[in-house]
């Protein structure tokens, strides 16, 4: 079993506890520059090992059971009937590019099924591994549920395919009370939308069966509930269940105002929301100022709210190297006053991250792409996982025994979380030099995708066998020397700027001088604007007299 631990289940309504976790973007079809449909995903949470999972395609007999662990710590929840037939699944997408993730809001607590068999986790693994669309999909999950109860609370899921992009969510009914409530919405195709643990589905049309999905008594078991008093063209799902405070406003649905704000010309009429001034909630979708690449997508998936009022790396807790991070919790005290820090979209609890790229115009083995990164989205690159793939790159699993709390030289969990631990106390000196690598590998695997999709078109049609031999082979490469390209810029920075100072380097390598010695050393010292903190804070304790 392949667990998660502790991932987004701590989202309790009206507390801040914790780390607030996972962001999920969305780009329709018609919003994209290439016609694809694109989400991304990142696994945030303190406990978390980064990994790539897969579930190979199998057939069973009629009968045959299969035990439900729940993801977050795999507890066993108990047995459900196997399906007689399941997809190979890579990650968060299957082998028909059907692509889902998540984001938990919470809600309700007295709404969570303890009975339940299937958990948030494992409803998106079995639902992967039983649907060729997203419609399917959403109707699988679904009555998963209903047959054998729902244990997580509150969940946004993001349910993918080529050609469609639907958000749903759910929350269970209460302990011993079989199903749940919920509610799908299609994203229409010239749109974007995201989420980020906190319920985003407002108003919804009953009448338009094509593109609004929902269960019988979504409405009517709020009233019994008496979350809902009002005539049914007024209902809010996102009001009902998971009633917007503090957290809510300013660590969730900031982020998604950070990702508009960018992408749309609302992002100013929208801060009030997330500043508090007004309650009228930003739209579930909106229709984007541009046209969005893939590569915008993981490039938005490292925001810290850079260049606006939200910027976390302009302020006294950035410390003198500019790093645009926080230590949690997200709430502390000081003189029995409460404050908070901001949470970007970004954060270095990060266990893993994905941007799916899923294109109809691709056969399947081609078309969907899963790129993936494990750590913090800044801080790390997204590699091609071709959707069809038969083997996991080592590195991207436990290989030597490796998990949260064992360290592995060939993982690139580790990896990837050394160097980013270099990187953050000295941020502003030292980013530049992961951004060169990081780009300069991803700019490499962006221009090599149509040669090697070419290749991959070729064998596929003569043999489809070959064709997912050859993508397999190249996943496992792009990881692995990813990874090991990463080992060498560790050992750079180390070398670079060890013990405070900064080594000369000229054309990719350390100066030396005329008699062949290291070169003199660099010593930039921290900034101007923070030593004027510096003294103020200080006095004349350090003047020179």
């Amino acid at each position: 079993m392949r667990r998660k631990f502790i991932l987004c289940t701590a989202m309790l309504l009206g507390v801040v506890t914790g780390s607030f976790a996972c962001t999920n973007l969305i780009v329709g079809k018609n919003a994209s520059t290439d016609g694809s449909t694109i989400v991304s995903y990142s696994a945030d949470s303190y406990g978390l090992f980064g990994e790539l999972y897969h579930y190979p395609a199998a057939t069973y007999a009629k009968g045959t059971m299969m035990k439900v662990y729940e993801w977050d710590t795999g507890k066993y929840l108990g047995e459900i009937e196997q399906a007689r037939q399941t997809y190979n699944v890579i990650g968060n997408m299957n082998e028909y590019q059907v692509t889902i993730g998540e984001t938990t809001f919470g809600g309700r607590t007295e709404l969570i099924d303890t009975t339940g068999i299937i958990d948030y986790g494992s409803l998106i693994y079995i639902g992967l591994q039983r649907s060729r669309t997203a419609r399917e999909a959403i109707k699988i999950m679904t009555e998963l549920v209903q047959q054998y109860g729902y244990y997580s609370s509150g969940e946004s899921f993001t349910i993918a395919d080529p050609n469609e992009i639907w958000i749903m969510e759910m929350i269970g009914k209460g302990p011993g009370v079989r199903g749940a409530v919920w509610v799908a919405v299609r994203i229409p195709d010239d749109c974007i939308s995201a989420h980020a643990n906190q319920s985003r589905i407002h108003h919804f049309d009953m009448n338009d069966k094509e593109n609004c999905l929902f269960s019988h008594d979504v409405i009517s078991f709020a009233r019994e509930k008496g979350y809902f008093t009002g005539v049914n063209k007024d209902f809010s799902f996102a009001d009902a269940y998971a009633p917007l405070d503090f957290g809510a406003r300013r660590f969730c649905e900031a982020r998604v105002w950070s990702y508009f704000n960018r992408f749309t010309d609302y992002g100013k009429e929208y801060l009030s929301y997330i500043e508090g001034k007004t309650d009228e909630p930003m739209p579930l979708f909106i229709k984007p100022n541009r046209k969005i690449s893939v590569q915008d997508v993981k490039d938005m998936m490292r925001d810290h709210y850079e260049g606006t009022p939200l910027d976390l790396s302009n302020d006294f807790g950035a410390g003198p190297y500019k790093t645009p991070y926080r230590l949690s919790p997200l709430n502390f005290k000081v003189d029995g006053k409460e404050y908070f820090h901001e949470r970007p979209i970004s954060t270095q609890q990060s266990g893993f991250v994905f941007v799916a790229q899923m294109r109809a115009e691709k056969p399947d083995p081609i078309g969907g792409v899963l790129w993936f990164g494990t750590d913090d989205a800044n801080m790390t690159v997204f590699t091609p996982v071709y959707c069809c793939v038969t083997k996991a790159p080592a590195c991207y699993t436990r290989i030597e025994g490796a998990d949260y709390i064992t360290f592995s030289w060939n993982s690139a969990f580790w990896i990837f979380n050394w160097v980013a631990n270099m990187v953050y106390p000295r941020y502003n000196q030292m980013i530049e030099d992961v951004r060169s690598t990081q780009k300069n590998l991803e700019e490499t695997f962006n221009q090599a995708q149509d040669g090697i999709e070419d290749m991959a078109a070729k064998l596929l049609e003569k043999d489809k066998n070959a064709a997912i031999v050859f993508l397999t082979n190249y996943t496992n490469m792009t990881a692995q020397s990813t990874l090991d390209t990463w080992k060498q810029l560790g050992t750079f920075l180390i070398v670079k700027y060890n013990d405070g100072v900064v080594k000369r380097v000229q054309n990719g390598k350390f100066e030396r001088n005329s008699i062949g010695q290291p070169a003199g050393v660099l010593r930039p010292g921290y900034s101007s604007e923070f030593l004027k903190e510096y003294i103020k804070q200080t006095g004349e304790r350090y003047l020179v007299k």
